[in-house]
């Protein structure tokens, strides 16, 4: 039967358990995903605010596009028929999708937006009035 080594500090721990029991963890851990804390009060542009949403707009809205300009070929070329109307309705759905997703997605930032203006001003009306 053979025997472990042990370790020169006497422990019976293998030096692989060592390392893991003595690495820090918490440094590893991801940041929150929140951009921007509620204490920062640094202002920022209407772009910076909803440039995910409006891109996502754009994008819809040219797949609906696309998918019309495609289901109409489907209704004028002979040739590849079959595949303009599988694909047509695709490209309709998908940009639909993507185009409904971001409209609603933009009164959802607003939203947080009045809501996290309200934090700040009880934050500081809390600061001022138990900071005395």
């Amino acid at each position: 039967m053979e025997i472990p080594p042990k370790s020169p500090d006497g422990s019976e721990k293998s030096p692989q358990s060592k390392e893991l029991l003595t690495s820090n963890t918490a440094s590893t851990l991801c940041i929150s995903s929140r951009s921007e804390s509620v204490w920062t009060s640094a202002s920022r542009s209407k772009w910076d605010i909803y440039h995910k949403p409006v891109i996502v707009v754009s994008v819809g809205a040219a797949v609906f596009l696309f998918g019309m300009v495609i289901t109409s070929l489907s209704c004028i070329q002979i040739k590849n028929k079959d595949v303009y109307k599988m694909c047509g309705p695709a490209f309709l759905s998908l940009g639909l999708m993507l185009l409904v997703c971001g409209l609603v997605w933009i009164p959802i930032i607003r939203k947080k937006q009045k809501q996290r203006q309200k934090s700040q001003f009880l934050q500081s009306l809390k600061s001022f009035f138990f900071n005395r």
